[in-house]
């Protein structure tokens, strides 16, 4: 049997087991040792598990991981969502839908010192949904934008995605990072334009807020001004050169932990759920990331990836056409696969194609992160959907999907507009470096 059709074989079982719930890492490390010994021999497939799993967990450039990870845990376990939440309705809470783009505003902070989907989207639920059904908005609304806004977790630096992206392809996290800044705030942009045409389209799903006066908005910003402090400083840092991605995670959170303590807003019991959390999603991240490894190695053995780069590549398609097929494949398969598994399995794959066809993998990356995005919030995964309904149980699924779909449409826009104006994300990595 060919190398070729044993990677193929390799590739179908692993799309099978990922429906079994079986753990990802687990499941690529297995399929990787037993495709690798089929191809070569075992005893070079165990020698390269030992290899890879030693050097992920020995990989000085992981340990950006747990450091953000933390950062992110502190800034839940402490408070600093409600905080920003109640500063954001203060100022646009009396639109049609202000609630809903309050919430929107309090994902994005949140999320540029969080950078998880699903912590963003758990929190800003606990917070965000009792107010808006108490201001009657509808359930569709209240918990798609929720979801929805959660997804900008990985999107807005510091992201967990463009770590793993800039490991795998040796790209520079901290260009990675910059690129995320205007795409980030864009989506949000359409994200609030979206809620208020759908609330003025349709007064009673958003129905607006009392109106703050200057005074109350002005004192509401004292709660922001730690979030504030350090985006920009854990942000400004790596911008600056001033400190690599992980002194950045390091800073970021041990000044989340200060901002904590100096309020008194995290009990002890907070600190320890905060540390187990770190742990537990840290070394799931890991195990992925070593699997991954141990996969990669077997693809690149079976020569896929370079068979498939040719063969695109042989068709002579015009490479806006290429790079459409891939998004198509990312939205695919973001539906029925988990972002992280998703990237782990495909970057590998495309990653040879998108650089002989000439793209900036910088800009592919955030194209990838992008589409992925679609996926959190698409059925049958939908892993945010599924997060909001686990805090909102009286609301239906579909509800919760149907409620996505305004945003989804915002995400298609914007991968438009990145697709065919790059410098969207290219020129403030430029301006900077």
């Amino acid at each position: 049997m060919s190398p070729t059709i044993i990677g193929l074989i390799g590739i179908i079982a692993l799309s099978v087991l990922i429906f079994s719930r079986l753990p990802i890492g687990f499941v690529m490390a297995i399929l990787g040792v037993t495709g690798f010994a089929s191809i070569v021999n075992w005893d070079a497939a165990l020698n390269l598990l030992a290899r890879d799993v030693f050097s992920t967990f020995n990989s000085y450039s992981l340990t950006v991981v747990p450091l953000f990870v933390l950062m992110g845990q502190l800034a839940f376990h402490s408070g600093l969502s409600s905080r920003l939440y109640a500063a954001a309705y203060k100022f646009i809470g009396h639109l049609p839908g202000g609630l809903a783009i309050a919430t929107v505003g309090a994902c994005s902070l949140f999320a540029a010192i969080c950078g998880s989907t699903n912590a963003t989207a758990a929190t800003m639920g606990a917070t965000a949904l009792p107010e808006m059904k108490r201001y009657n908005y509808k359930p569709e609304l209240a918990t798609g934008v929720v979801a929805s806004g959660g997804s900008l977790g990985i999107l807005i630096p510091p992201s967990v995605i463009f770590i793993l992206y800039g490991i795998m392809t040796e790209q520079s996290i901290g260009k990675l990072f910059i690129a995320g800044v205007l795409p980030g705030i864009l989506l949000a942009l359409l994200f609030a334009l979206a809620i208020f045409i759908w609330a003025t389209l349709r007064p009673e799903i958003g129905p607006p807020g009392p109106r703050a006066s200057w005074r109350e908005r002005f004192i509401s910003l004292t709660g922001t001004v730690e979030t504030l402090l350090l985006f920009m400083g854990v942000m400004g840092g790596m911008f600056a050169g001033i400190f690599t991605p992980t002194e950045g995670g390091a800073i970021g959170a041990f000044g989340t932990l200060v901002f904590a303590v100096m309020r008194r807003s995290i009990s002890w019991k907070g600190f320890v759920q905060a540390l187990n959390e770190t742990t537990r999603i840290s070394c799931m991240i890991m195990v992925i990331v070593a699997g991954a490894t141990v996969f990669g190695h077997f693809l690149a053995i079976s020569r896929i990836p370079y068979d498939i780069a040719g063969w695109i590549t042989g068709l002579n398609l015009p490479a806006a056409i290429v790079m459409l097929l891939i998004v198509l494949v990312y939205l695919v398969g973001g539906c029925f696969v988990d972002a992280l598994a998703l990237i782990m399995l495909t970057v590998p794959i495309f990653y040879p194609v998108i650089t002989g066809l000439g793209y900036d993998p910088i800009w592919f990356g955030v194209i990838i992160v992008l589409v992925t995005q679609m996926g959190v919030i698409t059925p049958p995964v939908g892993a945010n959907v599924y997060v909001v309904s686990g805090v909102a149980r009286d609301v239906p699924l579909e509800v919760i999907f149907k409620g996505c779909v305004p945003f989804l449409i915002a995400i298609i826009l914007e991968t438009m507009l990145l697709v065919f104006f790059p410098q969207l994300t290219l020129w403030l990595p430029a301006l900077l470096h």
